[in-house]
């Protein structure tokens, strides 16, 4: 198996991908790139990525389009690269499952800096002697295989940073645990660190999981205290 980090990037102007091209290469990594999402996901299809790194405006499907549908059938981690920097965008973005949010014009290094961050979060677990098996209602992760099932035997595709913030909510149960902590947590990710970015990814966690965001009984909300994460976890 090739050890060597791939990434395929999705960007309609033929300069600034030919740059992000080259800026990967340069630094060991196996790069290809896509004018529009037809031809990013024919890449796809023919090997998963290590890393995503998409454009908001392109012909035909959009990159957050792109990348709803690239998290719902693989869970690769993502950043989108957009001109549009306010925070709703990068709020959006989160929602639909990017692990980070990279405003053009950008620094080369402040690219690969988000990019290496990203990929030490994906393969943080690869430093720990054992990678648990946990149980939770019903529900089972291999940590070591990045496979979530539900009581169904059903699987279940998180995207990198639900499945990180899902270890450290098993890896704390029925501890209460601030933003701020989970945020120290989760240290290394790429994601926007602000209170709001954490509770995105808790929401969407909540609707992977099927807790009733009305009344959740898995990760509730503390009042000015932040999440607990309420079941019973079993470690193998």
């Amino acid at each position: 198996m090739n050890q060597t980090p791939l990434v395929y990037i999705a960007e309609d102007d033929p300069e600034i991908r030919a740059l992000m091209v080259g800026l990967f290469r340069a630094e060991g990594w196996r790069a290809e790139a896509a004018p529009d999402a037809r031809a990013f996901w024919r890449l796809v299809e023919s090997e998963r990525p290590d890393l995503a790194l998409l454009d908001v405006m392109m012909p035909g499907e959009d990159g957050l389009a792109l990348c709803r549908r690239l998290q719902a059938n693989h869970g690769s981690p993502v950043i989108i690269a957009s001109a549009r920097g306010e925070a709703m965008d990068r709020i959006i973005g989160l929602e639909v499952g990017a692990d980070a949010y990279i405003v053009k014009p950008f620094h080369p290094r402040e690219l690969l800096a988000q990019a290496k961050a990203v990929l030490r979060a994906r393969q943080g677990g690869a430093v720990r002697a054992v990678r648990p098996v946990f149980h939770f209602e019903g529900w089972r992760l291999d940590v070591g295989a990045r496979d979530l099932t539900d009581p169904a035997g059903q699987a279940v595709i998180l995207t990198a940073g639900e499945h990180d913030l899902l270890m450290v909510l098993l890896e704390r149960p029925r501890q209460v645990l601030s933003r701020d902590h989970i945020m120290d947590a989760l240290r290394g990710r790429a994601a926007e660190s602000y209170d709001r970015s954490i509770d995105i990814q808790v929401s969407r966690l909540r609707r992977k999981l099927g807790d009733d965001p009305s009344a959740p009984q898995l990760i509730k909300t503390v009042r000015n205290g932040g999440y607990l994460f309420a079941a019973e976890v079993v470690t193998e």
